[in-house]
C-alpha cells in the first residue's frame, strides 16, 4: 500500500474553479448519476435478463467452458473494444491484445469478448488531405462506435484499447455513456526514440525553404517515426496517454512503457485483472461515471496545463466533461492556466521525448509535485481505489511479478521536468484570447515571449493551401501579417489540422518578421513557435467576424493579456462576408459528403464541438478586454 501523507491545503484558485464547475453542474451531473445509478443498481449480471435466443446469439461463437460461464452468473464478462489496425503505429500493438486480455481475465476469474471495433485515423497521415476534414468527426463516430459495442446488455465492465488523438476522447464519451460499467483504458506505449526533434523540426524547416529536398526530409521522418509505438513527441496522442493515468483510469505507471517489453506485457496482464476485479462480481465495483467527476475533471485539466499538452483538450475536456454531466468551459481552463506552473520541457515545447520526460520521473513525479503543491485533489476516484497518490507509484518487474513502488520524489533531469516550486513557467501556458473577433486559445508555453505579442495587417486565406502558395510564390516574404485561415472550423469543414502552415511561417518568423496565425481551425499539440489564435469562435462558416476580415485590417494577437483586437471593429461588423465554406462537389470525395449531418448539427469548439445535443449550455462568456 501506499503510504499516505498529510492532505495539503488545495491552491485557492484551483478550490474555487472546482466550486464554480460543481455548482454549474449541479443538475446534469445528479440527472446522469441519477442515470447510471438506475443502470447499475440490478446484483446479477445484465445477460441474465436476456431471452434464451439472445444469450445463445451472445455465446454461440465462445469456447464450451466460456458458453458454461456465460449462461452462469458469478462470473464477470469484459468488453473489449480496440482500436486496433496495423497501419498505425500506435494501433499496431493492439492485434496481439485480445486474446492476452482474455487469458488474463481467465486468470483472475472472469471472461472476455471483443465487444466491437471503432476506427482509429491518424492526423500525421492526413495532415493537408481531405481526409483531414473528418478528423474531428471522427471523435463522435467512435463514442457512437463504442456505445454499440457496449449495447448488448452481455457485459459487467469493460476494457477500451486506444491511444491516439481523437480516439482515446471518443473511447471515453463512449464509455461514460455506460457509466455504470467498470471500465479499464490499455495504453500500447510509444516507440522508441528515433531522431531528435530538433533535427527533425529543422529539416522541415529547411524543405519549406527549398534548401532540402523530399528524399532527404523523407528520410528524416521516417528516423524520427520509425517503429510500433506512439510517436514520441508531446500531442495529443501522449496527452492523451497522461490525462487517462491522472484520471484514473490507466494503471498506474502504465502509459509510457515502450511495447514488445515484459513490463509493457506484465501491465496488459494486469489491466485486464484489475478490471475484472473492480466489478460487482469481483468485489470492488468502481463505475466510470462515479470516477469521472468534476473533481477528475479538474486534475485533467491541472495536469494538461503543468505538461503543457495538446489544444486539442481544450475541446476534448469540455466534450468528455459534459459526457459525465459535467460543465466545463474555457474560462474555467483559463483561470486554471494563470496559476498551474509548466513543469515541463517536452517537444514541441521543449527538445525531449515522451521517453526522457519519463525516464526524468515522469507521470509519478508529475503527481507528486502537483499533489504537494495543492494543485490537485488527491480525494478521488481511481480504478486503484481512492486516492491520487496512488499515480505517484512506478510498475516494477521482478522476475515474473509485478508491483508497484514509491516512484521519484525529485527530478531525474530539470531540463525536463521541474517540481512545482521550481517551474520552467509560472503559468500553465494556455491563454483564453477575446475580442470582436470572438474567442480563441492561444498555447504560449512553445512560443518565446517576445513572440507573444503580434500587431501587425492581415492576410485573408480560405483554405491553407493558399498559404502555403503565397509562402511557395514569396508574396509573404519582408512584411509583418497575421495570417487569417478561417473557413476551417467545426461546422465548416470538420475543422482540420493546419500543421503545414508551422514551418512556413516559422522560417519567417525567423527572418525577423512579426508573424502570427488567426484561424477557426486546429494546429493540435504539435502548434509550434509562432504564435496562433486557434479554434476562433464564433466560426466564420456561422457568420463569426472571420468571414468580414479583408486584407489589410490590421489585428492584435496578444497572449499576454488575452486580447484577440481587430481595428475599426464596428465598420468591419458592418460589411458584409466574403468566402465561404466549401459546398456540394467542393465538399466531397474521401467519405466527406457522408459527414454532411455532422456540419449541420456539430457545436461551437468552446462547447467541446460535439455533435451530440444532450450537452448543458456553455456559459455566459466574460466581459471582453478591450485594446487601449
Amino acid at each position: 500500500m501506499t503510504e499516505r501523507t498529510p492532505t495539503p491545503a488545495m491552491h485557492p484558485v484551483v478550490a474555487a474553479v472546482t466550486r464554480r464547475i460543481v455548482e454549474r453542474s449541479a443538475t446534469t451531473r445528479t440527472a446522469y448519476l441519477e442515470r447510471i445509478r438506475a443502470a447499475g443498481a440490478r446484483r446479477e449480471p445484465a445477460r441474465t435478463d436476456l431471452g434464451c435466443a439472445n444469450l445463445a446469439h451472445g455465446f454461440a461463437a465462445s469456447e464450451a467452458l466460456d458458453k458454461l460461464a456465460l449462461r452462469g452468473r458469478v462470473k464477470p464478462n469484459l468488453a473489449i473494444v480496440t482500436s486496433y489496425n496495423d497501419m498505425l503505429s500506435a494501433h499496431q500493438p493492439y492485434g496481439d491484445y485480445p486474446p492476452v486480455l482474455k487469458k488474463a481475465a481467465a486468470r483472475a476469474g472472469g471472461l472476455a469478448q471483443v465487444a466491437g471495433g471503432v476506427p482509429a485515423m491518424c492526423d500525421g497521415i492526413t495532415q493537408g488531405r481531405d481526409g483531414m476534414q473528418l478528423s474531428l468527426y471522427s471523435r463522435d463516430v467512435i463514442a457512437m462506435s463504442a456505445a454499440i459495442a457496449l449495447s448488448h446488455d452481455m457485459f459487467d465492465g469493460a476494457l477500451m484499447l486506444g491511444v491516439c488523438d481523437k480516439i482515446v476522447p471518443g473511447l471515453l464519451i463512449g464509455a461514460l455513456s455506460f457509466g455504470h460499467l467498470p471500465t479499464v483504458f490499455v495504453p500500447a506505449g510509444p516507440m522508441a526514440s528515433g531522431l531528435p526533434n530538433a533535427e527533425k523540426a529543422q529539416v522541415r524547416q529547411l524543405h519549406a525553404e527549398g534548401k532540402v529536398g523530399r528524399a532527404e526530409l523523407l528520410e528524416a521522418e521516417a528516423a524520427s517515426y520509425h517503429s510500433k509505438g506512439t510517436c514520441t513527441f508531446y500531442g495529443t496522442a501522449n496527452s492523451n496517454q497522461l490525462l487517462m493515468e491522472v484520471l484514473g483510469l490507466h494503471l498506474p505507471g502504465s502509459s509510457f512503457v515502450n511495447p514488445g517489453t515484459p513490463l509493457r506485457e506484465a501491465l496488459t496482464d494486469a489491466a485486464a485483472a484489475r478490471a475484472v476485479a473492480i466489478t460487482r462480481q469481483g468485489g470492488d465495483p468502481t463505475p466510470i461515471g462515479e470516477i469521472v467527476d468534476e473533481r477528475a475533471i479538474v486534475n485533467a485539466c491541472v495536469a494538461l496545463l503543468a505538461s503543457g499538452g495538446s489544444t486539442n483538450h481544450t475541446m476534448h475536456l469540455v466534450a468528455i466533461a459534459r459526457a459525465a454531466g459535467v460543465d466545463l468551459t474555457w474560462d474555467d481552463l483559463a483561470e486554471l492556466s494563470a496559476v498551474v506552473p509548466s513543469l515541463c520541457r517536452i517537444y514541441p515545447n521543449g527538445q525531449a521525448d515522451v521517453n526522457h520526460f519519463h525516464a526524468a520521473g515522469g507521470i509519478a513525479f508529475l503527481v507528486h509535485t502537483l499533489l504537494r503543491a495543492g494543485l490537485v485533489h488527491g480525494d478521488v476516484l481511481t480504478i486503484m481505489g481512492r486516492g491520487l497518490e496512488h499515480y505517484t507509484r512506478e510498475p516494477v518487474l521482478r522476475g515474473d511479478a509485478l508491483s508497484w513502488e514509491e516512484g521519484p520524489k525529485a527530478s531525474l533531469d530539470r531540463d525536463v521536468l521541474r517540481p512545482a516550486d521550481d517551474p520552467f513557467a509560472p503559468d500553465g501556458g494556455v491563454k483564453v484570447v477575446r475580442g470582436a473577433l470572438g474567442t480563441a486559445v492561444v498555447k504560449t508555453s512553445a512560443v518565446k515571449p517576445e513572440h507573444r505579442v503580434v500587431t501587425a495587417p492581415a492576410m485573408v486565406f480560405d483554405d491553407q493551401a493558399d498559404l502555403l502558395a503565397a509562402f511557395a510564390e514569396g508574396r509573404l516574404d519582408g512584411r509583418d501579417l497575421v495570417a487569417v485561415v478561417r473557413y476551417q472550423g467545426p461546422a465548416a469543414n470538420g475543422m482540420p489540422e493546419l500543421h503545414k502552415l508551422t514551418p512556413c511561417l516559422g522560417v519567417l518568423q525567423d527572418r525577423g518578421q512579426k508573424v502570427a496565425v488567426v484561424t477557426d481551425g486546429r494546429m493540435s499539440g504539435a502548434s509550434g513557435k509562432v504564435p496562433a489564435a486557434i479554434h476562433v469562435t464564433p466560426e466564420a462558416a456561422v457568420g463569426g467576424l472571420l468571414s468580414r476580415v479583408r486584407d489589410g485590417d490590421v489585428i492584435t494577437v496578444d497572449a499576454d493579456r488575452g486580447v484577440l483586437h481587430i481595428e475599426d471593429a464596428y465598420a468591419v461588423q458592418q460589411r458584409r462576408p466574403t468566402g465561404s465554406a466549401p459546398e456540394g462537389p467542393a465538399w466531397a470525395g474521401t467519405g466527406r459528403e457522408l459527414f454532411a449531418a455532422f456540419r449541420a448539427t456539430v457545436g461551437a469548439a468552446d462547447a467541446g464541438a460535439s455533435i451530440f445535443p444532450t450537452h448543458p449550455a456553455p456559459a455566459a462568456p466574460s466581459e471582453v478586454p478591450v485594446v487601449v
